[in-house]
C-alpha cells in the first residue's frame, strides 16, 4: 500500500504505511494525547468516530479529548454500557435491549421480571461506580452476523438477536461487539479506552417504555442516567436538575393559575385568564413585528378535504400525525400546517414580479397527534398555534430573506432576554418528497446563507422536513438546556406540487421558492420554555399582574381603589388586595405570584399623596410621586424592558453614590 496521509487541525501532516486507527494518530503525536483520546472528528463529517476506527488517505482529523465538548457523547455511550453490565451483574435474570446517548445522558432499557425500585436504583449506582474502579480495557470485535445471533441467542437475549436480524436484512456481514472484562455488549461505537476514563456518574430516575416504542410491544423498564468529563461538573448538573424541578412549568402554572389540562380534551390546554394574557401578549408584540418586517397577516381554514393534504406530501410523509374525519362523505382532516392552505392564497390570485416577496403569516390553531406517552405539560401537545408564516420569493431574493429572518429573530430574542442560541442545518431526512438536485440546492442556500452571515452552525443530518432542509433555532435556557423553538426551511418542492408560478420580467411564468418559518415556534411551547427560563419572573410586559396595592390597615382602602383605577385606565395591569390581612403575609402572597411591583400604602402615604415601591429583590423605595410612577410603568412597558426601570434607576444611584464616595 501507497503511504497514507492524515492531516491536523493545524493543516500539518502524519504518514503512515497503512490505514491507520484514530488511536494511532494520537500515539504518533504523544503518548500523553493518546492517554487522553476517546475519539475522533473527521472534516465533512458531524458525528465522533471511534478511536479505533481506521483514517483513509487524505482525511483531516481533530482528536476528542476530555477538553472537548464532543467527549460527553463517548462518555456517556460507554456508561450505558456501564448501566447495562451493573444491571446484569446484580440481577442475572434481566435481559438487555438499547441503551442511547440523549440530552444531558442517556437511558438503558431493561426487560426484567422484577419491578425495579428507587432502592435498586441506588444499588444499580453503587455497583456502576465499583466497575468504574475496575478500570477495565475496552475491546472492540467485529463477528459474523451468524456467530453474534446465536451467541445472543444462547444467552436469552432475543432482543439483541432481533436487531441482528434486522441489520442482516440490510445487507450487513458483521457488527461490532464491545467487551469490558468478561461482560459484552453490541454496539456500533464510539466508546472509550478504559472505563476508568468515565469520570463522574449518576444514576436519575427510572420510568416505563415500550420495545421499539411500540405499545404492541414488550413493556420494559428505562433508568435514566448521566455522566460526566468530572465531578465538579456533575453537581453542577444536579443543582441545575433540582433548579429544574422549582421551574417545572407545569408547577409554575398551576401555581400561578396560567394553564390547566383535563382528561376530556387530552393534549389540549385550557389558558385561565392569566395564561390568556401572556399568549395574547406575545401575539401582539409578534404582531408589531410583523408590521415592521412587512408580513401580511391572514386567517385560513382549520379543516380541509384530504386531497389537500395527498397535494402537498403531508399525507403520503405525516399522516400518522394528523386527524381524520368524514363528512358528506368525504374524508377531511384538521390541518396540522398552515403551509398546504398558503399555497391556496398565493393561487388566488395571480402573482408579478414585483409583488415578490410575499410574505403571508398565521396564527391558526393546529392539530397534530401526539402519543399519550410523549406528551408533556405545553411541551409536547395536540392542539396549538404558531407564530407561522410563509414567504414566497423569487430565487435571486432568497438570500436577502434569509438574512431578513436572522435579523427579526435575532431582534425578537433579545428583547425577551434569549440571546443564547445555537443554530442547526438540518438536512433531508429519509422519507421526503422531491429529486436529488433540488434537495441539494436548498440544503446549498441555508448553508450559504449562514456563511455569508458568519453565523456559526452545526450539522444535523437527517433531521429535516419531508418537503425541505430547515435551520433550527435551539436556544439554551438559563439551566443550559436546549429547545427547539425558531425555525427557517427552505421548500423548492411544495411550490412544485401546487404549481405555483409568478409573471416574471420576461412575461413568462416562473417558479416561486417557498420559505416556512417561526421565531417562538408553538406558543404553547413558547410559554413552557419562557416559564421555565425565567423561573416565572416574567418581564413587567407579561406579567399578568403588573402591579399590586397593598395596604397596613383598611384606612388606605379607598385611596388603594383610586390609584388600581388610575392605572387600569391607562392599561396597567393593576390590583389591590382588601383581604384584611396583615401586609407581610399580602407582600408573600404577591411574591409567590411573581409580580414585579407592589405598592405598599400606609397612612403617610395617604397624607402625602405618595406610594411607596417594593421591588421583586425586596428593595423598598419611599415617597413615589404617584402619577411619576404610572408614567415610569407605562414607560417600562411599552419599551418591554426586561429589568425594573425603578431597580435599573437605584443601581445607577448607589454607583454615583460609591463613586462620589472615592
Amino acid at each position: 500500500m501507497s503511504s497514507v496521509r492524515i492531516r491536523l487541525p493545524d493543516n500539518s501532516e502524519k504518514t503512515f504505511d497503512h490505514e491507520p486507527t484514530v488511536l494511532e494518530v494520537a500515539n504518533s503525536i504523544g503518548p500523553r494525547l493518546a492517554k487522553d483520546t476517546l475519539g475522533g472528528l473527521i472534516e465533512g463529517e458531524s458525528e465522533v468516530v471511534d478511536l479505533r476506527h481506521k483514517l483513509k488517505d487524505g482525511q483531516k482529523l481533530k482528536i476528542v479529548t476530555p477538553k472537548d465538548p464532543e467527549s460527553l457523547e463517548v462518555i456517556r455511550h460507554s456508561a450505558a454500557h456501564v448501566m447495562a453490565q451493573a444491571v446484569q451483574e446484580l440481577w442475572n435474570d434481566v435481559k438487555v435491549t438499547i441503551g442511547p446517548v440523549i440530552d444531558n445522558g442517556f437511558y438503558y432499557d431493561f426487560d426484567s421480571p422484577r419491578a425495579f425500585t428507587p432502592e435498586d436504583l441506588e444499588k444499580v449506582d453503587k455497583k456502576m461506580n465499583e466497575i468504574l474502579a475496575r478500570n477495565a480495557d475496552v475491546v472492540r470485535e467485529d463477528w459474523p452476523i451468524d456467530k453474534a445471533i446465536q451467541t445472543f441467542e444462547k444467552m436469552g437475549e432475543r432482543f439483541k438477536a432481533e436487531i441482528i436480524r434486522d441489520l442482516a436484512a440490510k445487507g450487513e456481514k458483521t457488527v461490532g461487539i464491545y467487551k469490558q472484562g468478561e461482560w459484552f455488549d453490541l454496539c456500533r461505537g464510539p466508546h472509550v479506552q478504559r472505563i476508568g476514563q468515565i469520570k463522574a456518574i449518576k444514576v436519575l430516575s427510572l420510568a416505563g417504555a415500550y420495545w421499539r416504542g411500540d405499545e404492541k410491544n414488550a413493556q420494559l423498564q428505562r433508568i435514566y442516567a448521566t455522566a460526566f468529563n468530572d465531578k465538579k461538573d456533575l453537581e453542577e448538573y444536579l443543582r441545575n436538575l433540582e433548579e429544574a424541578k422549582k421551574r417545572d412549568h407545569r408547577k409554575l402554572g398551576k401555581e400561578l393559575g396560567l394553564f390547566y389540562f383535563h382528561q376530556f380534551s387530552p393534549g389540549g390546554p385550557f389558558f385561565a385568564p392569566k395564561g390568556a394574557i401572556i399568549y395574547n401578549e406575545l401575539q401582539k408584540y409578534i404582531r408589531e413585528m410583523y408590521l415592521k418586517f412587512k408580513y401580511q397577516e391572514v386567517i385560513t381554514p382549520q379543516v380541509f378535504d384530504v386531497d389537500l393534504f395527498h397535494q402537498s406530501g403531508h399525507y403520503e410523509n405525516y399522516r400518522e400525525n394528523m386527524y381524520f374525519t368524514r363528512v358528506d362523505e368525504r374524508d377531511f382532516s384538521l390541518k396540522p400546517m398552515n403551509c398546504p392552505s398558503h399555497c391556496l392564497l398565493y393561487q388566488a390570485e395571480k402573482k408579478s414580479y414585483r409583488e415578490l416577496p410575499w410574505r403571508v403569516a398565521d396564527f391558526g390553531r393546529l392539530h397534530r397527534y401526539e402519543r399519550s406517552g410523549v406528551m408533556h405539560g405545553l411541551n409536547r401537545v395536540r392542539t396549538f398555534c404558531q407564530d407561522d408564516a410563509h414567504i414566497f420569493c423569487r430565487m435571486d431574493q432568497l438570500q436577502t430573506e434569509i438574512a431578513s429572518f436572522v435579523t427579526m429573530l435575532n431582534e425578537i430574542y433579545h428583547q425577551l432576554g434569549m440571546d443564547n442560541y445555537i443554530i442547526y442545518l438540518s438536512t433531508r431526512p429519509e422519507k421526503r418528497m422531491g429529486a436529488d438536485e433540488i434537495w441539494d440546492k436548498a440544503e446549498a442556500a441555508l448553508s450559504d446563507a449562514l456563511k455569508s452571515l458568519n453565523l456559526p452552525f452545526k450539522i444535523n443530518p437527517g433531521d429535516g422536513a419531508f418537503y425541505g432542509p430547515k435551520l433550527d433555532i435551539m436556544f439554551v435556557d438559563a439551566l443550559k438546556r436546549p429547545w427547539q423553538l425558531g425555525t427557517l426551511q427552505v421548500d423548492f418542492n411544495m411550490p412544485n406540487a401546487f404549481n405555483l408560478n409568478y409573471v416574471g420580467e420576461d412575461n413568462k411564468d416562473h417558479r416561486p421558492v417557498m420559505l416556512h418559518r417561526a421565531i417562538l415556534g408553538s406558543l404553547e411551547r413558547f410559554i413552557g420554555v419562557y416559564l421555565e427560563h425565567t423561573a416565572g419572573h416574567l418581564p413587567l410586559w407579561l406579567s399578568p399582574v403588573q402591579v399590586a396595592v397593598l395596604t397596613v390597615t383598611d384606612r388606605q382602602l379607598d385611596y388603594a381603589r383610586q390609584l388600581v383605577q388610575a392605572m387600569q385606565a391607562v392599561g396597567i395591569r393593576a390590583e389591590v388586595d382588601e383581604r384584611g390581612e396583615k401586609l407581610g403575609y399580602k407582600i408573600r402572597e404577591a411574591q409567590m405570584q411573581k409580580v414585579p411591583y407592589m405598592v405598599i400604602l400606609g397612612d403617610k402615604e395617604v397624607e402625602q399623596n405618595k406610594v411607596s415601591l417594593r421591588l421583586k429583590n425586596g428593595q423598598l423605595i419611599e415617597s413615589l410621586n404617584g402619577q411619576e410612577f404610572i408614567e415610569n410603568i407605562l414607560q417600562e412597558i411599552r419599551e418591554r424592558r426586561l429589568e425594573s426601570s425603578f431597580l435599573v434607576a437605584s443601581k445607577n444611584h448607589n454607583q454615583e453614590a460609591n463613586n462620589s464616595s472615592i
